[in-house]
């Protein structure tokens, strides 16, 4: 089906980020870098040493951190304090579950955190005069073959949610559009033949 056709053609990879250290309490990276360009160049990637964020990505990223080191930690405390008074550990499945959630748990938490430490953030000019749909700009998109409209946002492939309307800037259809001004049409080659996308309109 055709929209399932760009869907998959929008998909991206998750990729690592690249580029930030914690100042307090709130991950700052070094160097944010800026979406915006002069007239008439297009932006072809974000960065090339890296993966970009948005400040909001990182908003959010900070916050699923901040959850599972408090209330996760305490919840999966309170399940092996709960299964070690059940008696003999050698035997207790639910202690040596709980202890296997608990290994997941700090190995997703190390895994953030890392993201946290290597993010860069891509700050968008949104007043920028260029009128290029850029890193985390949101713009009407036309699938010129079903006649489909999408309103999409252009994030770091760690954000990207297309159910959300986040399209991952390291994607086919992100990088094709990456930097187009309205009007222009781009062709995303897939394992069914090229689509043609055009942006309609820029929304912020």
């Amino acid at each position: 089906m055709a929209w399932a056709e760009s869907a998959r053609a929008a998909a991206g990879a998750e990729l690592p980020l690249v580029g930030g250290e914690r100042v307090g309490g709130l991950a700052r990276c070094a160097p944010a870098i800026s979406a915006s360009m002069h007239r008439g160049e297009r932006m072809s990637s974000i960065a090339p040493d890296g993966e970009p964020i948005t400040p909001a990505g990182l908003v959010a990223l900070e916050a699923e951190i901040e959850q599972l080191e408090t209330e996760g930690r305490r919840a999966m405390a309170a399940r092996i304090l709960a299964a070690r008074e059940l008696g003999d550990l050698s035997e207790n499945a639910d202690y040596h579950i709980a202890k296997e959630d608990q290994a997941h748990l700090e190995t997703k938490i190390k895994r953030l955190r890392q993201r946290r430490r290597d993010a860069l953030i891509v700050e968008t000019d949104h007043d920028a005069e260029d009128g290029a749909f850029g890193f985390g700009r949101t713009a009407e998109v036309l699938d010129v073959q079903s006649g489909a409209l999408y309103t999409w946002t252009i994030v770091g492939a760690t954000e990207a949610d297309l159910a959300q309307g986040k399209l991952s800037a390291q994607s086919p259809v992100g990088k094709a559009l990456l930097g187009r001004g309205v009007g222009e049409s781009v062709a995303v080659p897939t394992p069914r033949g090229s689509r043609s996308y055009r942006v309609q309109r820029l929304l912020a």
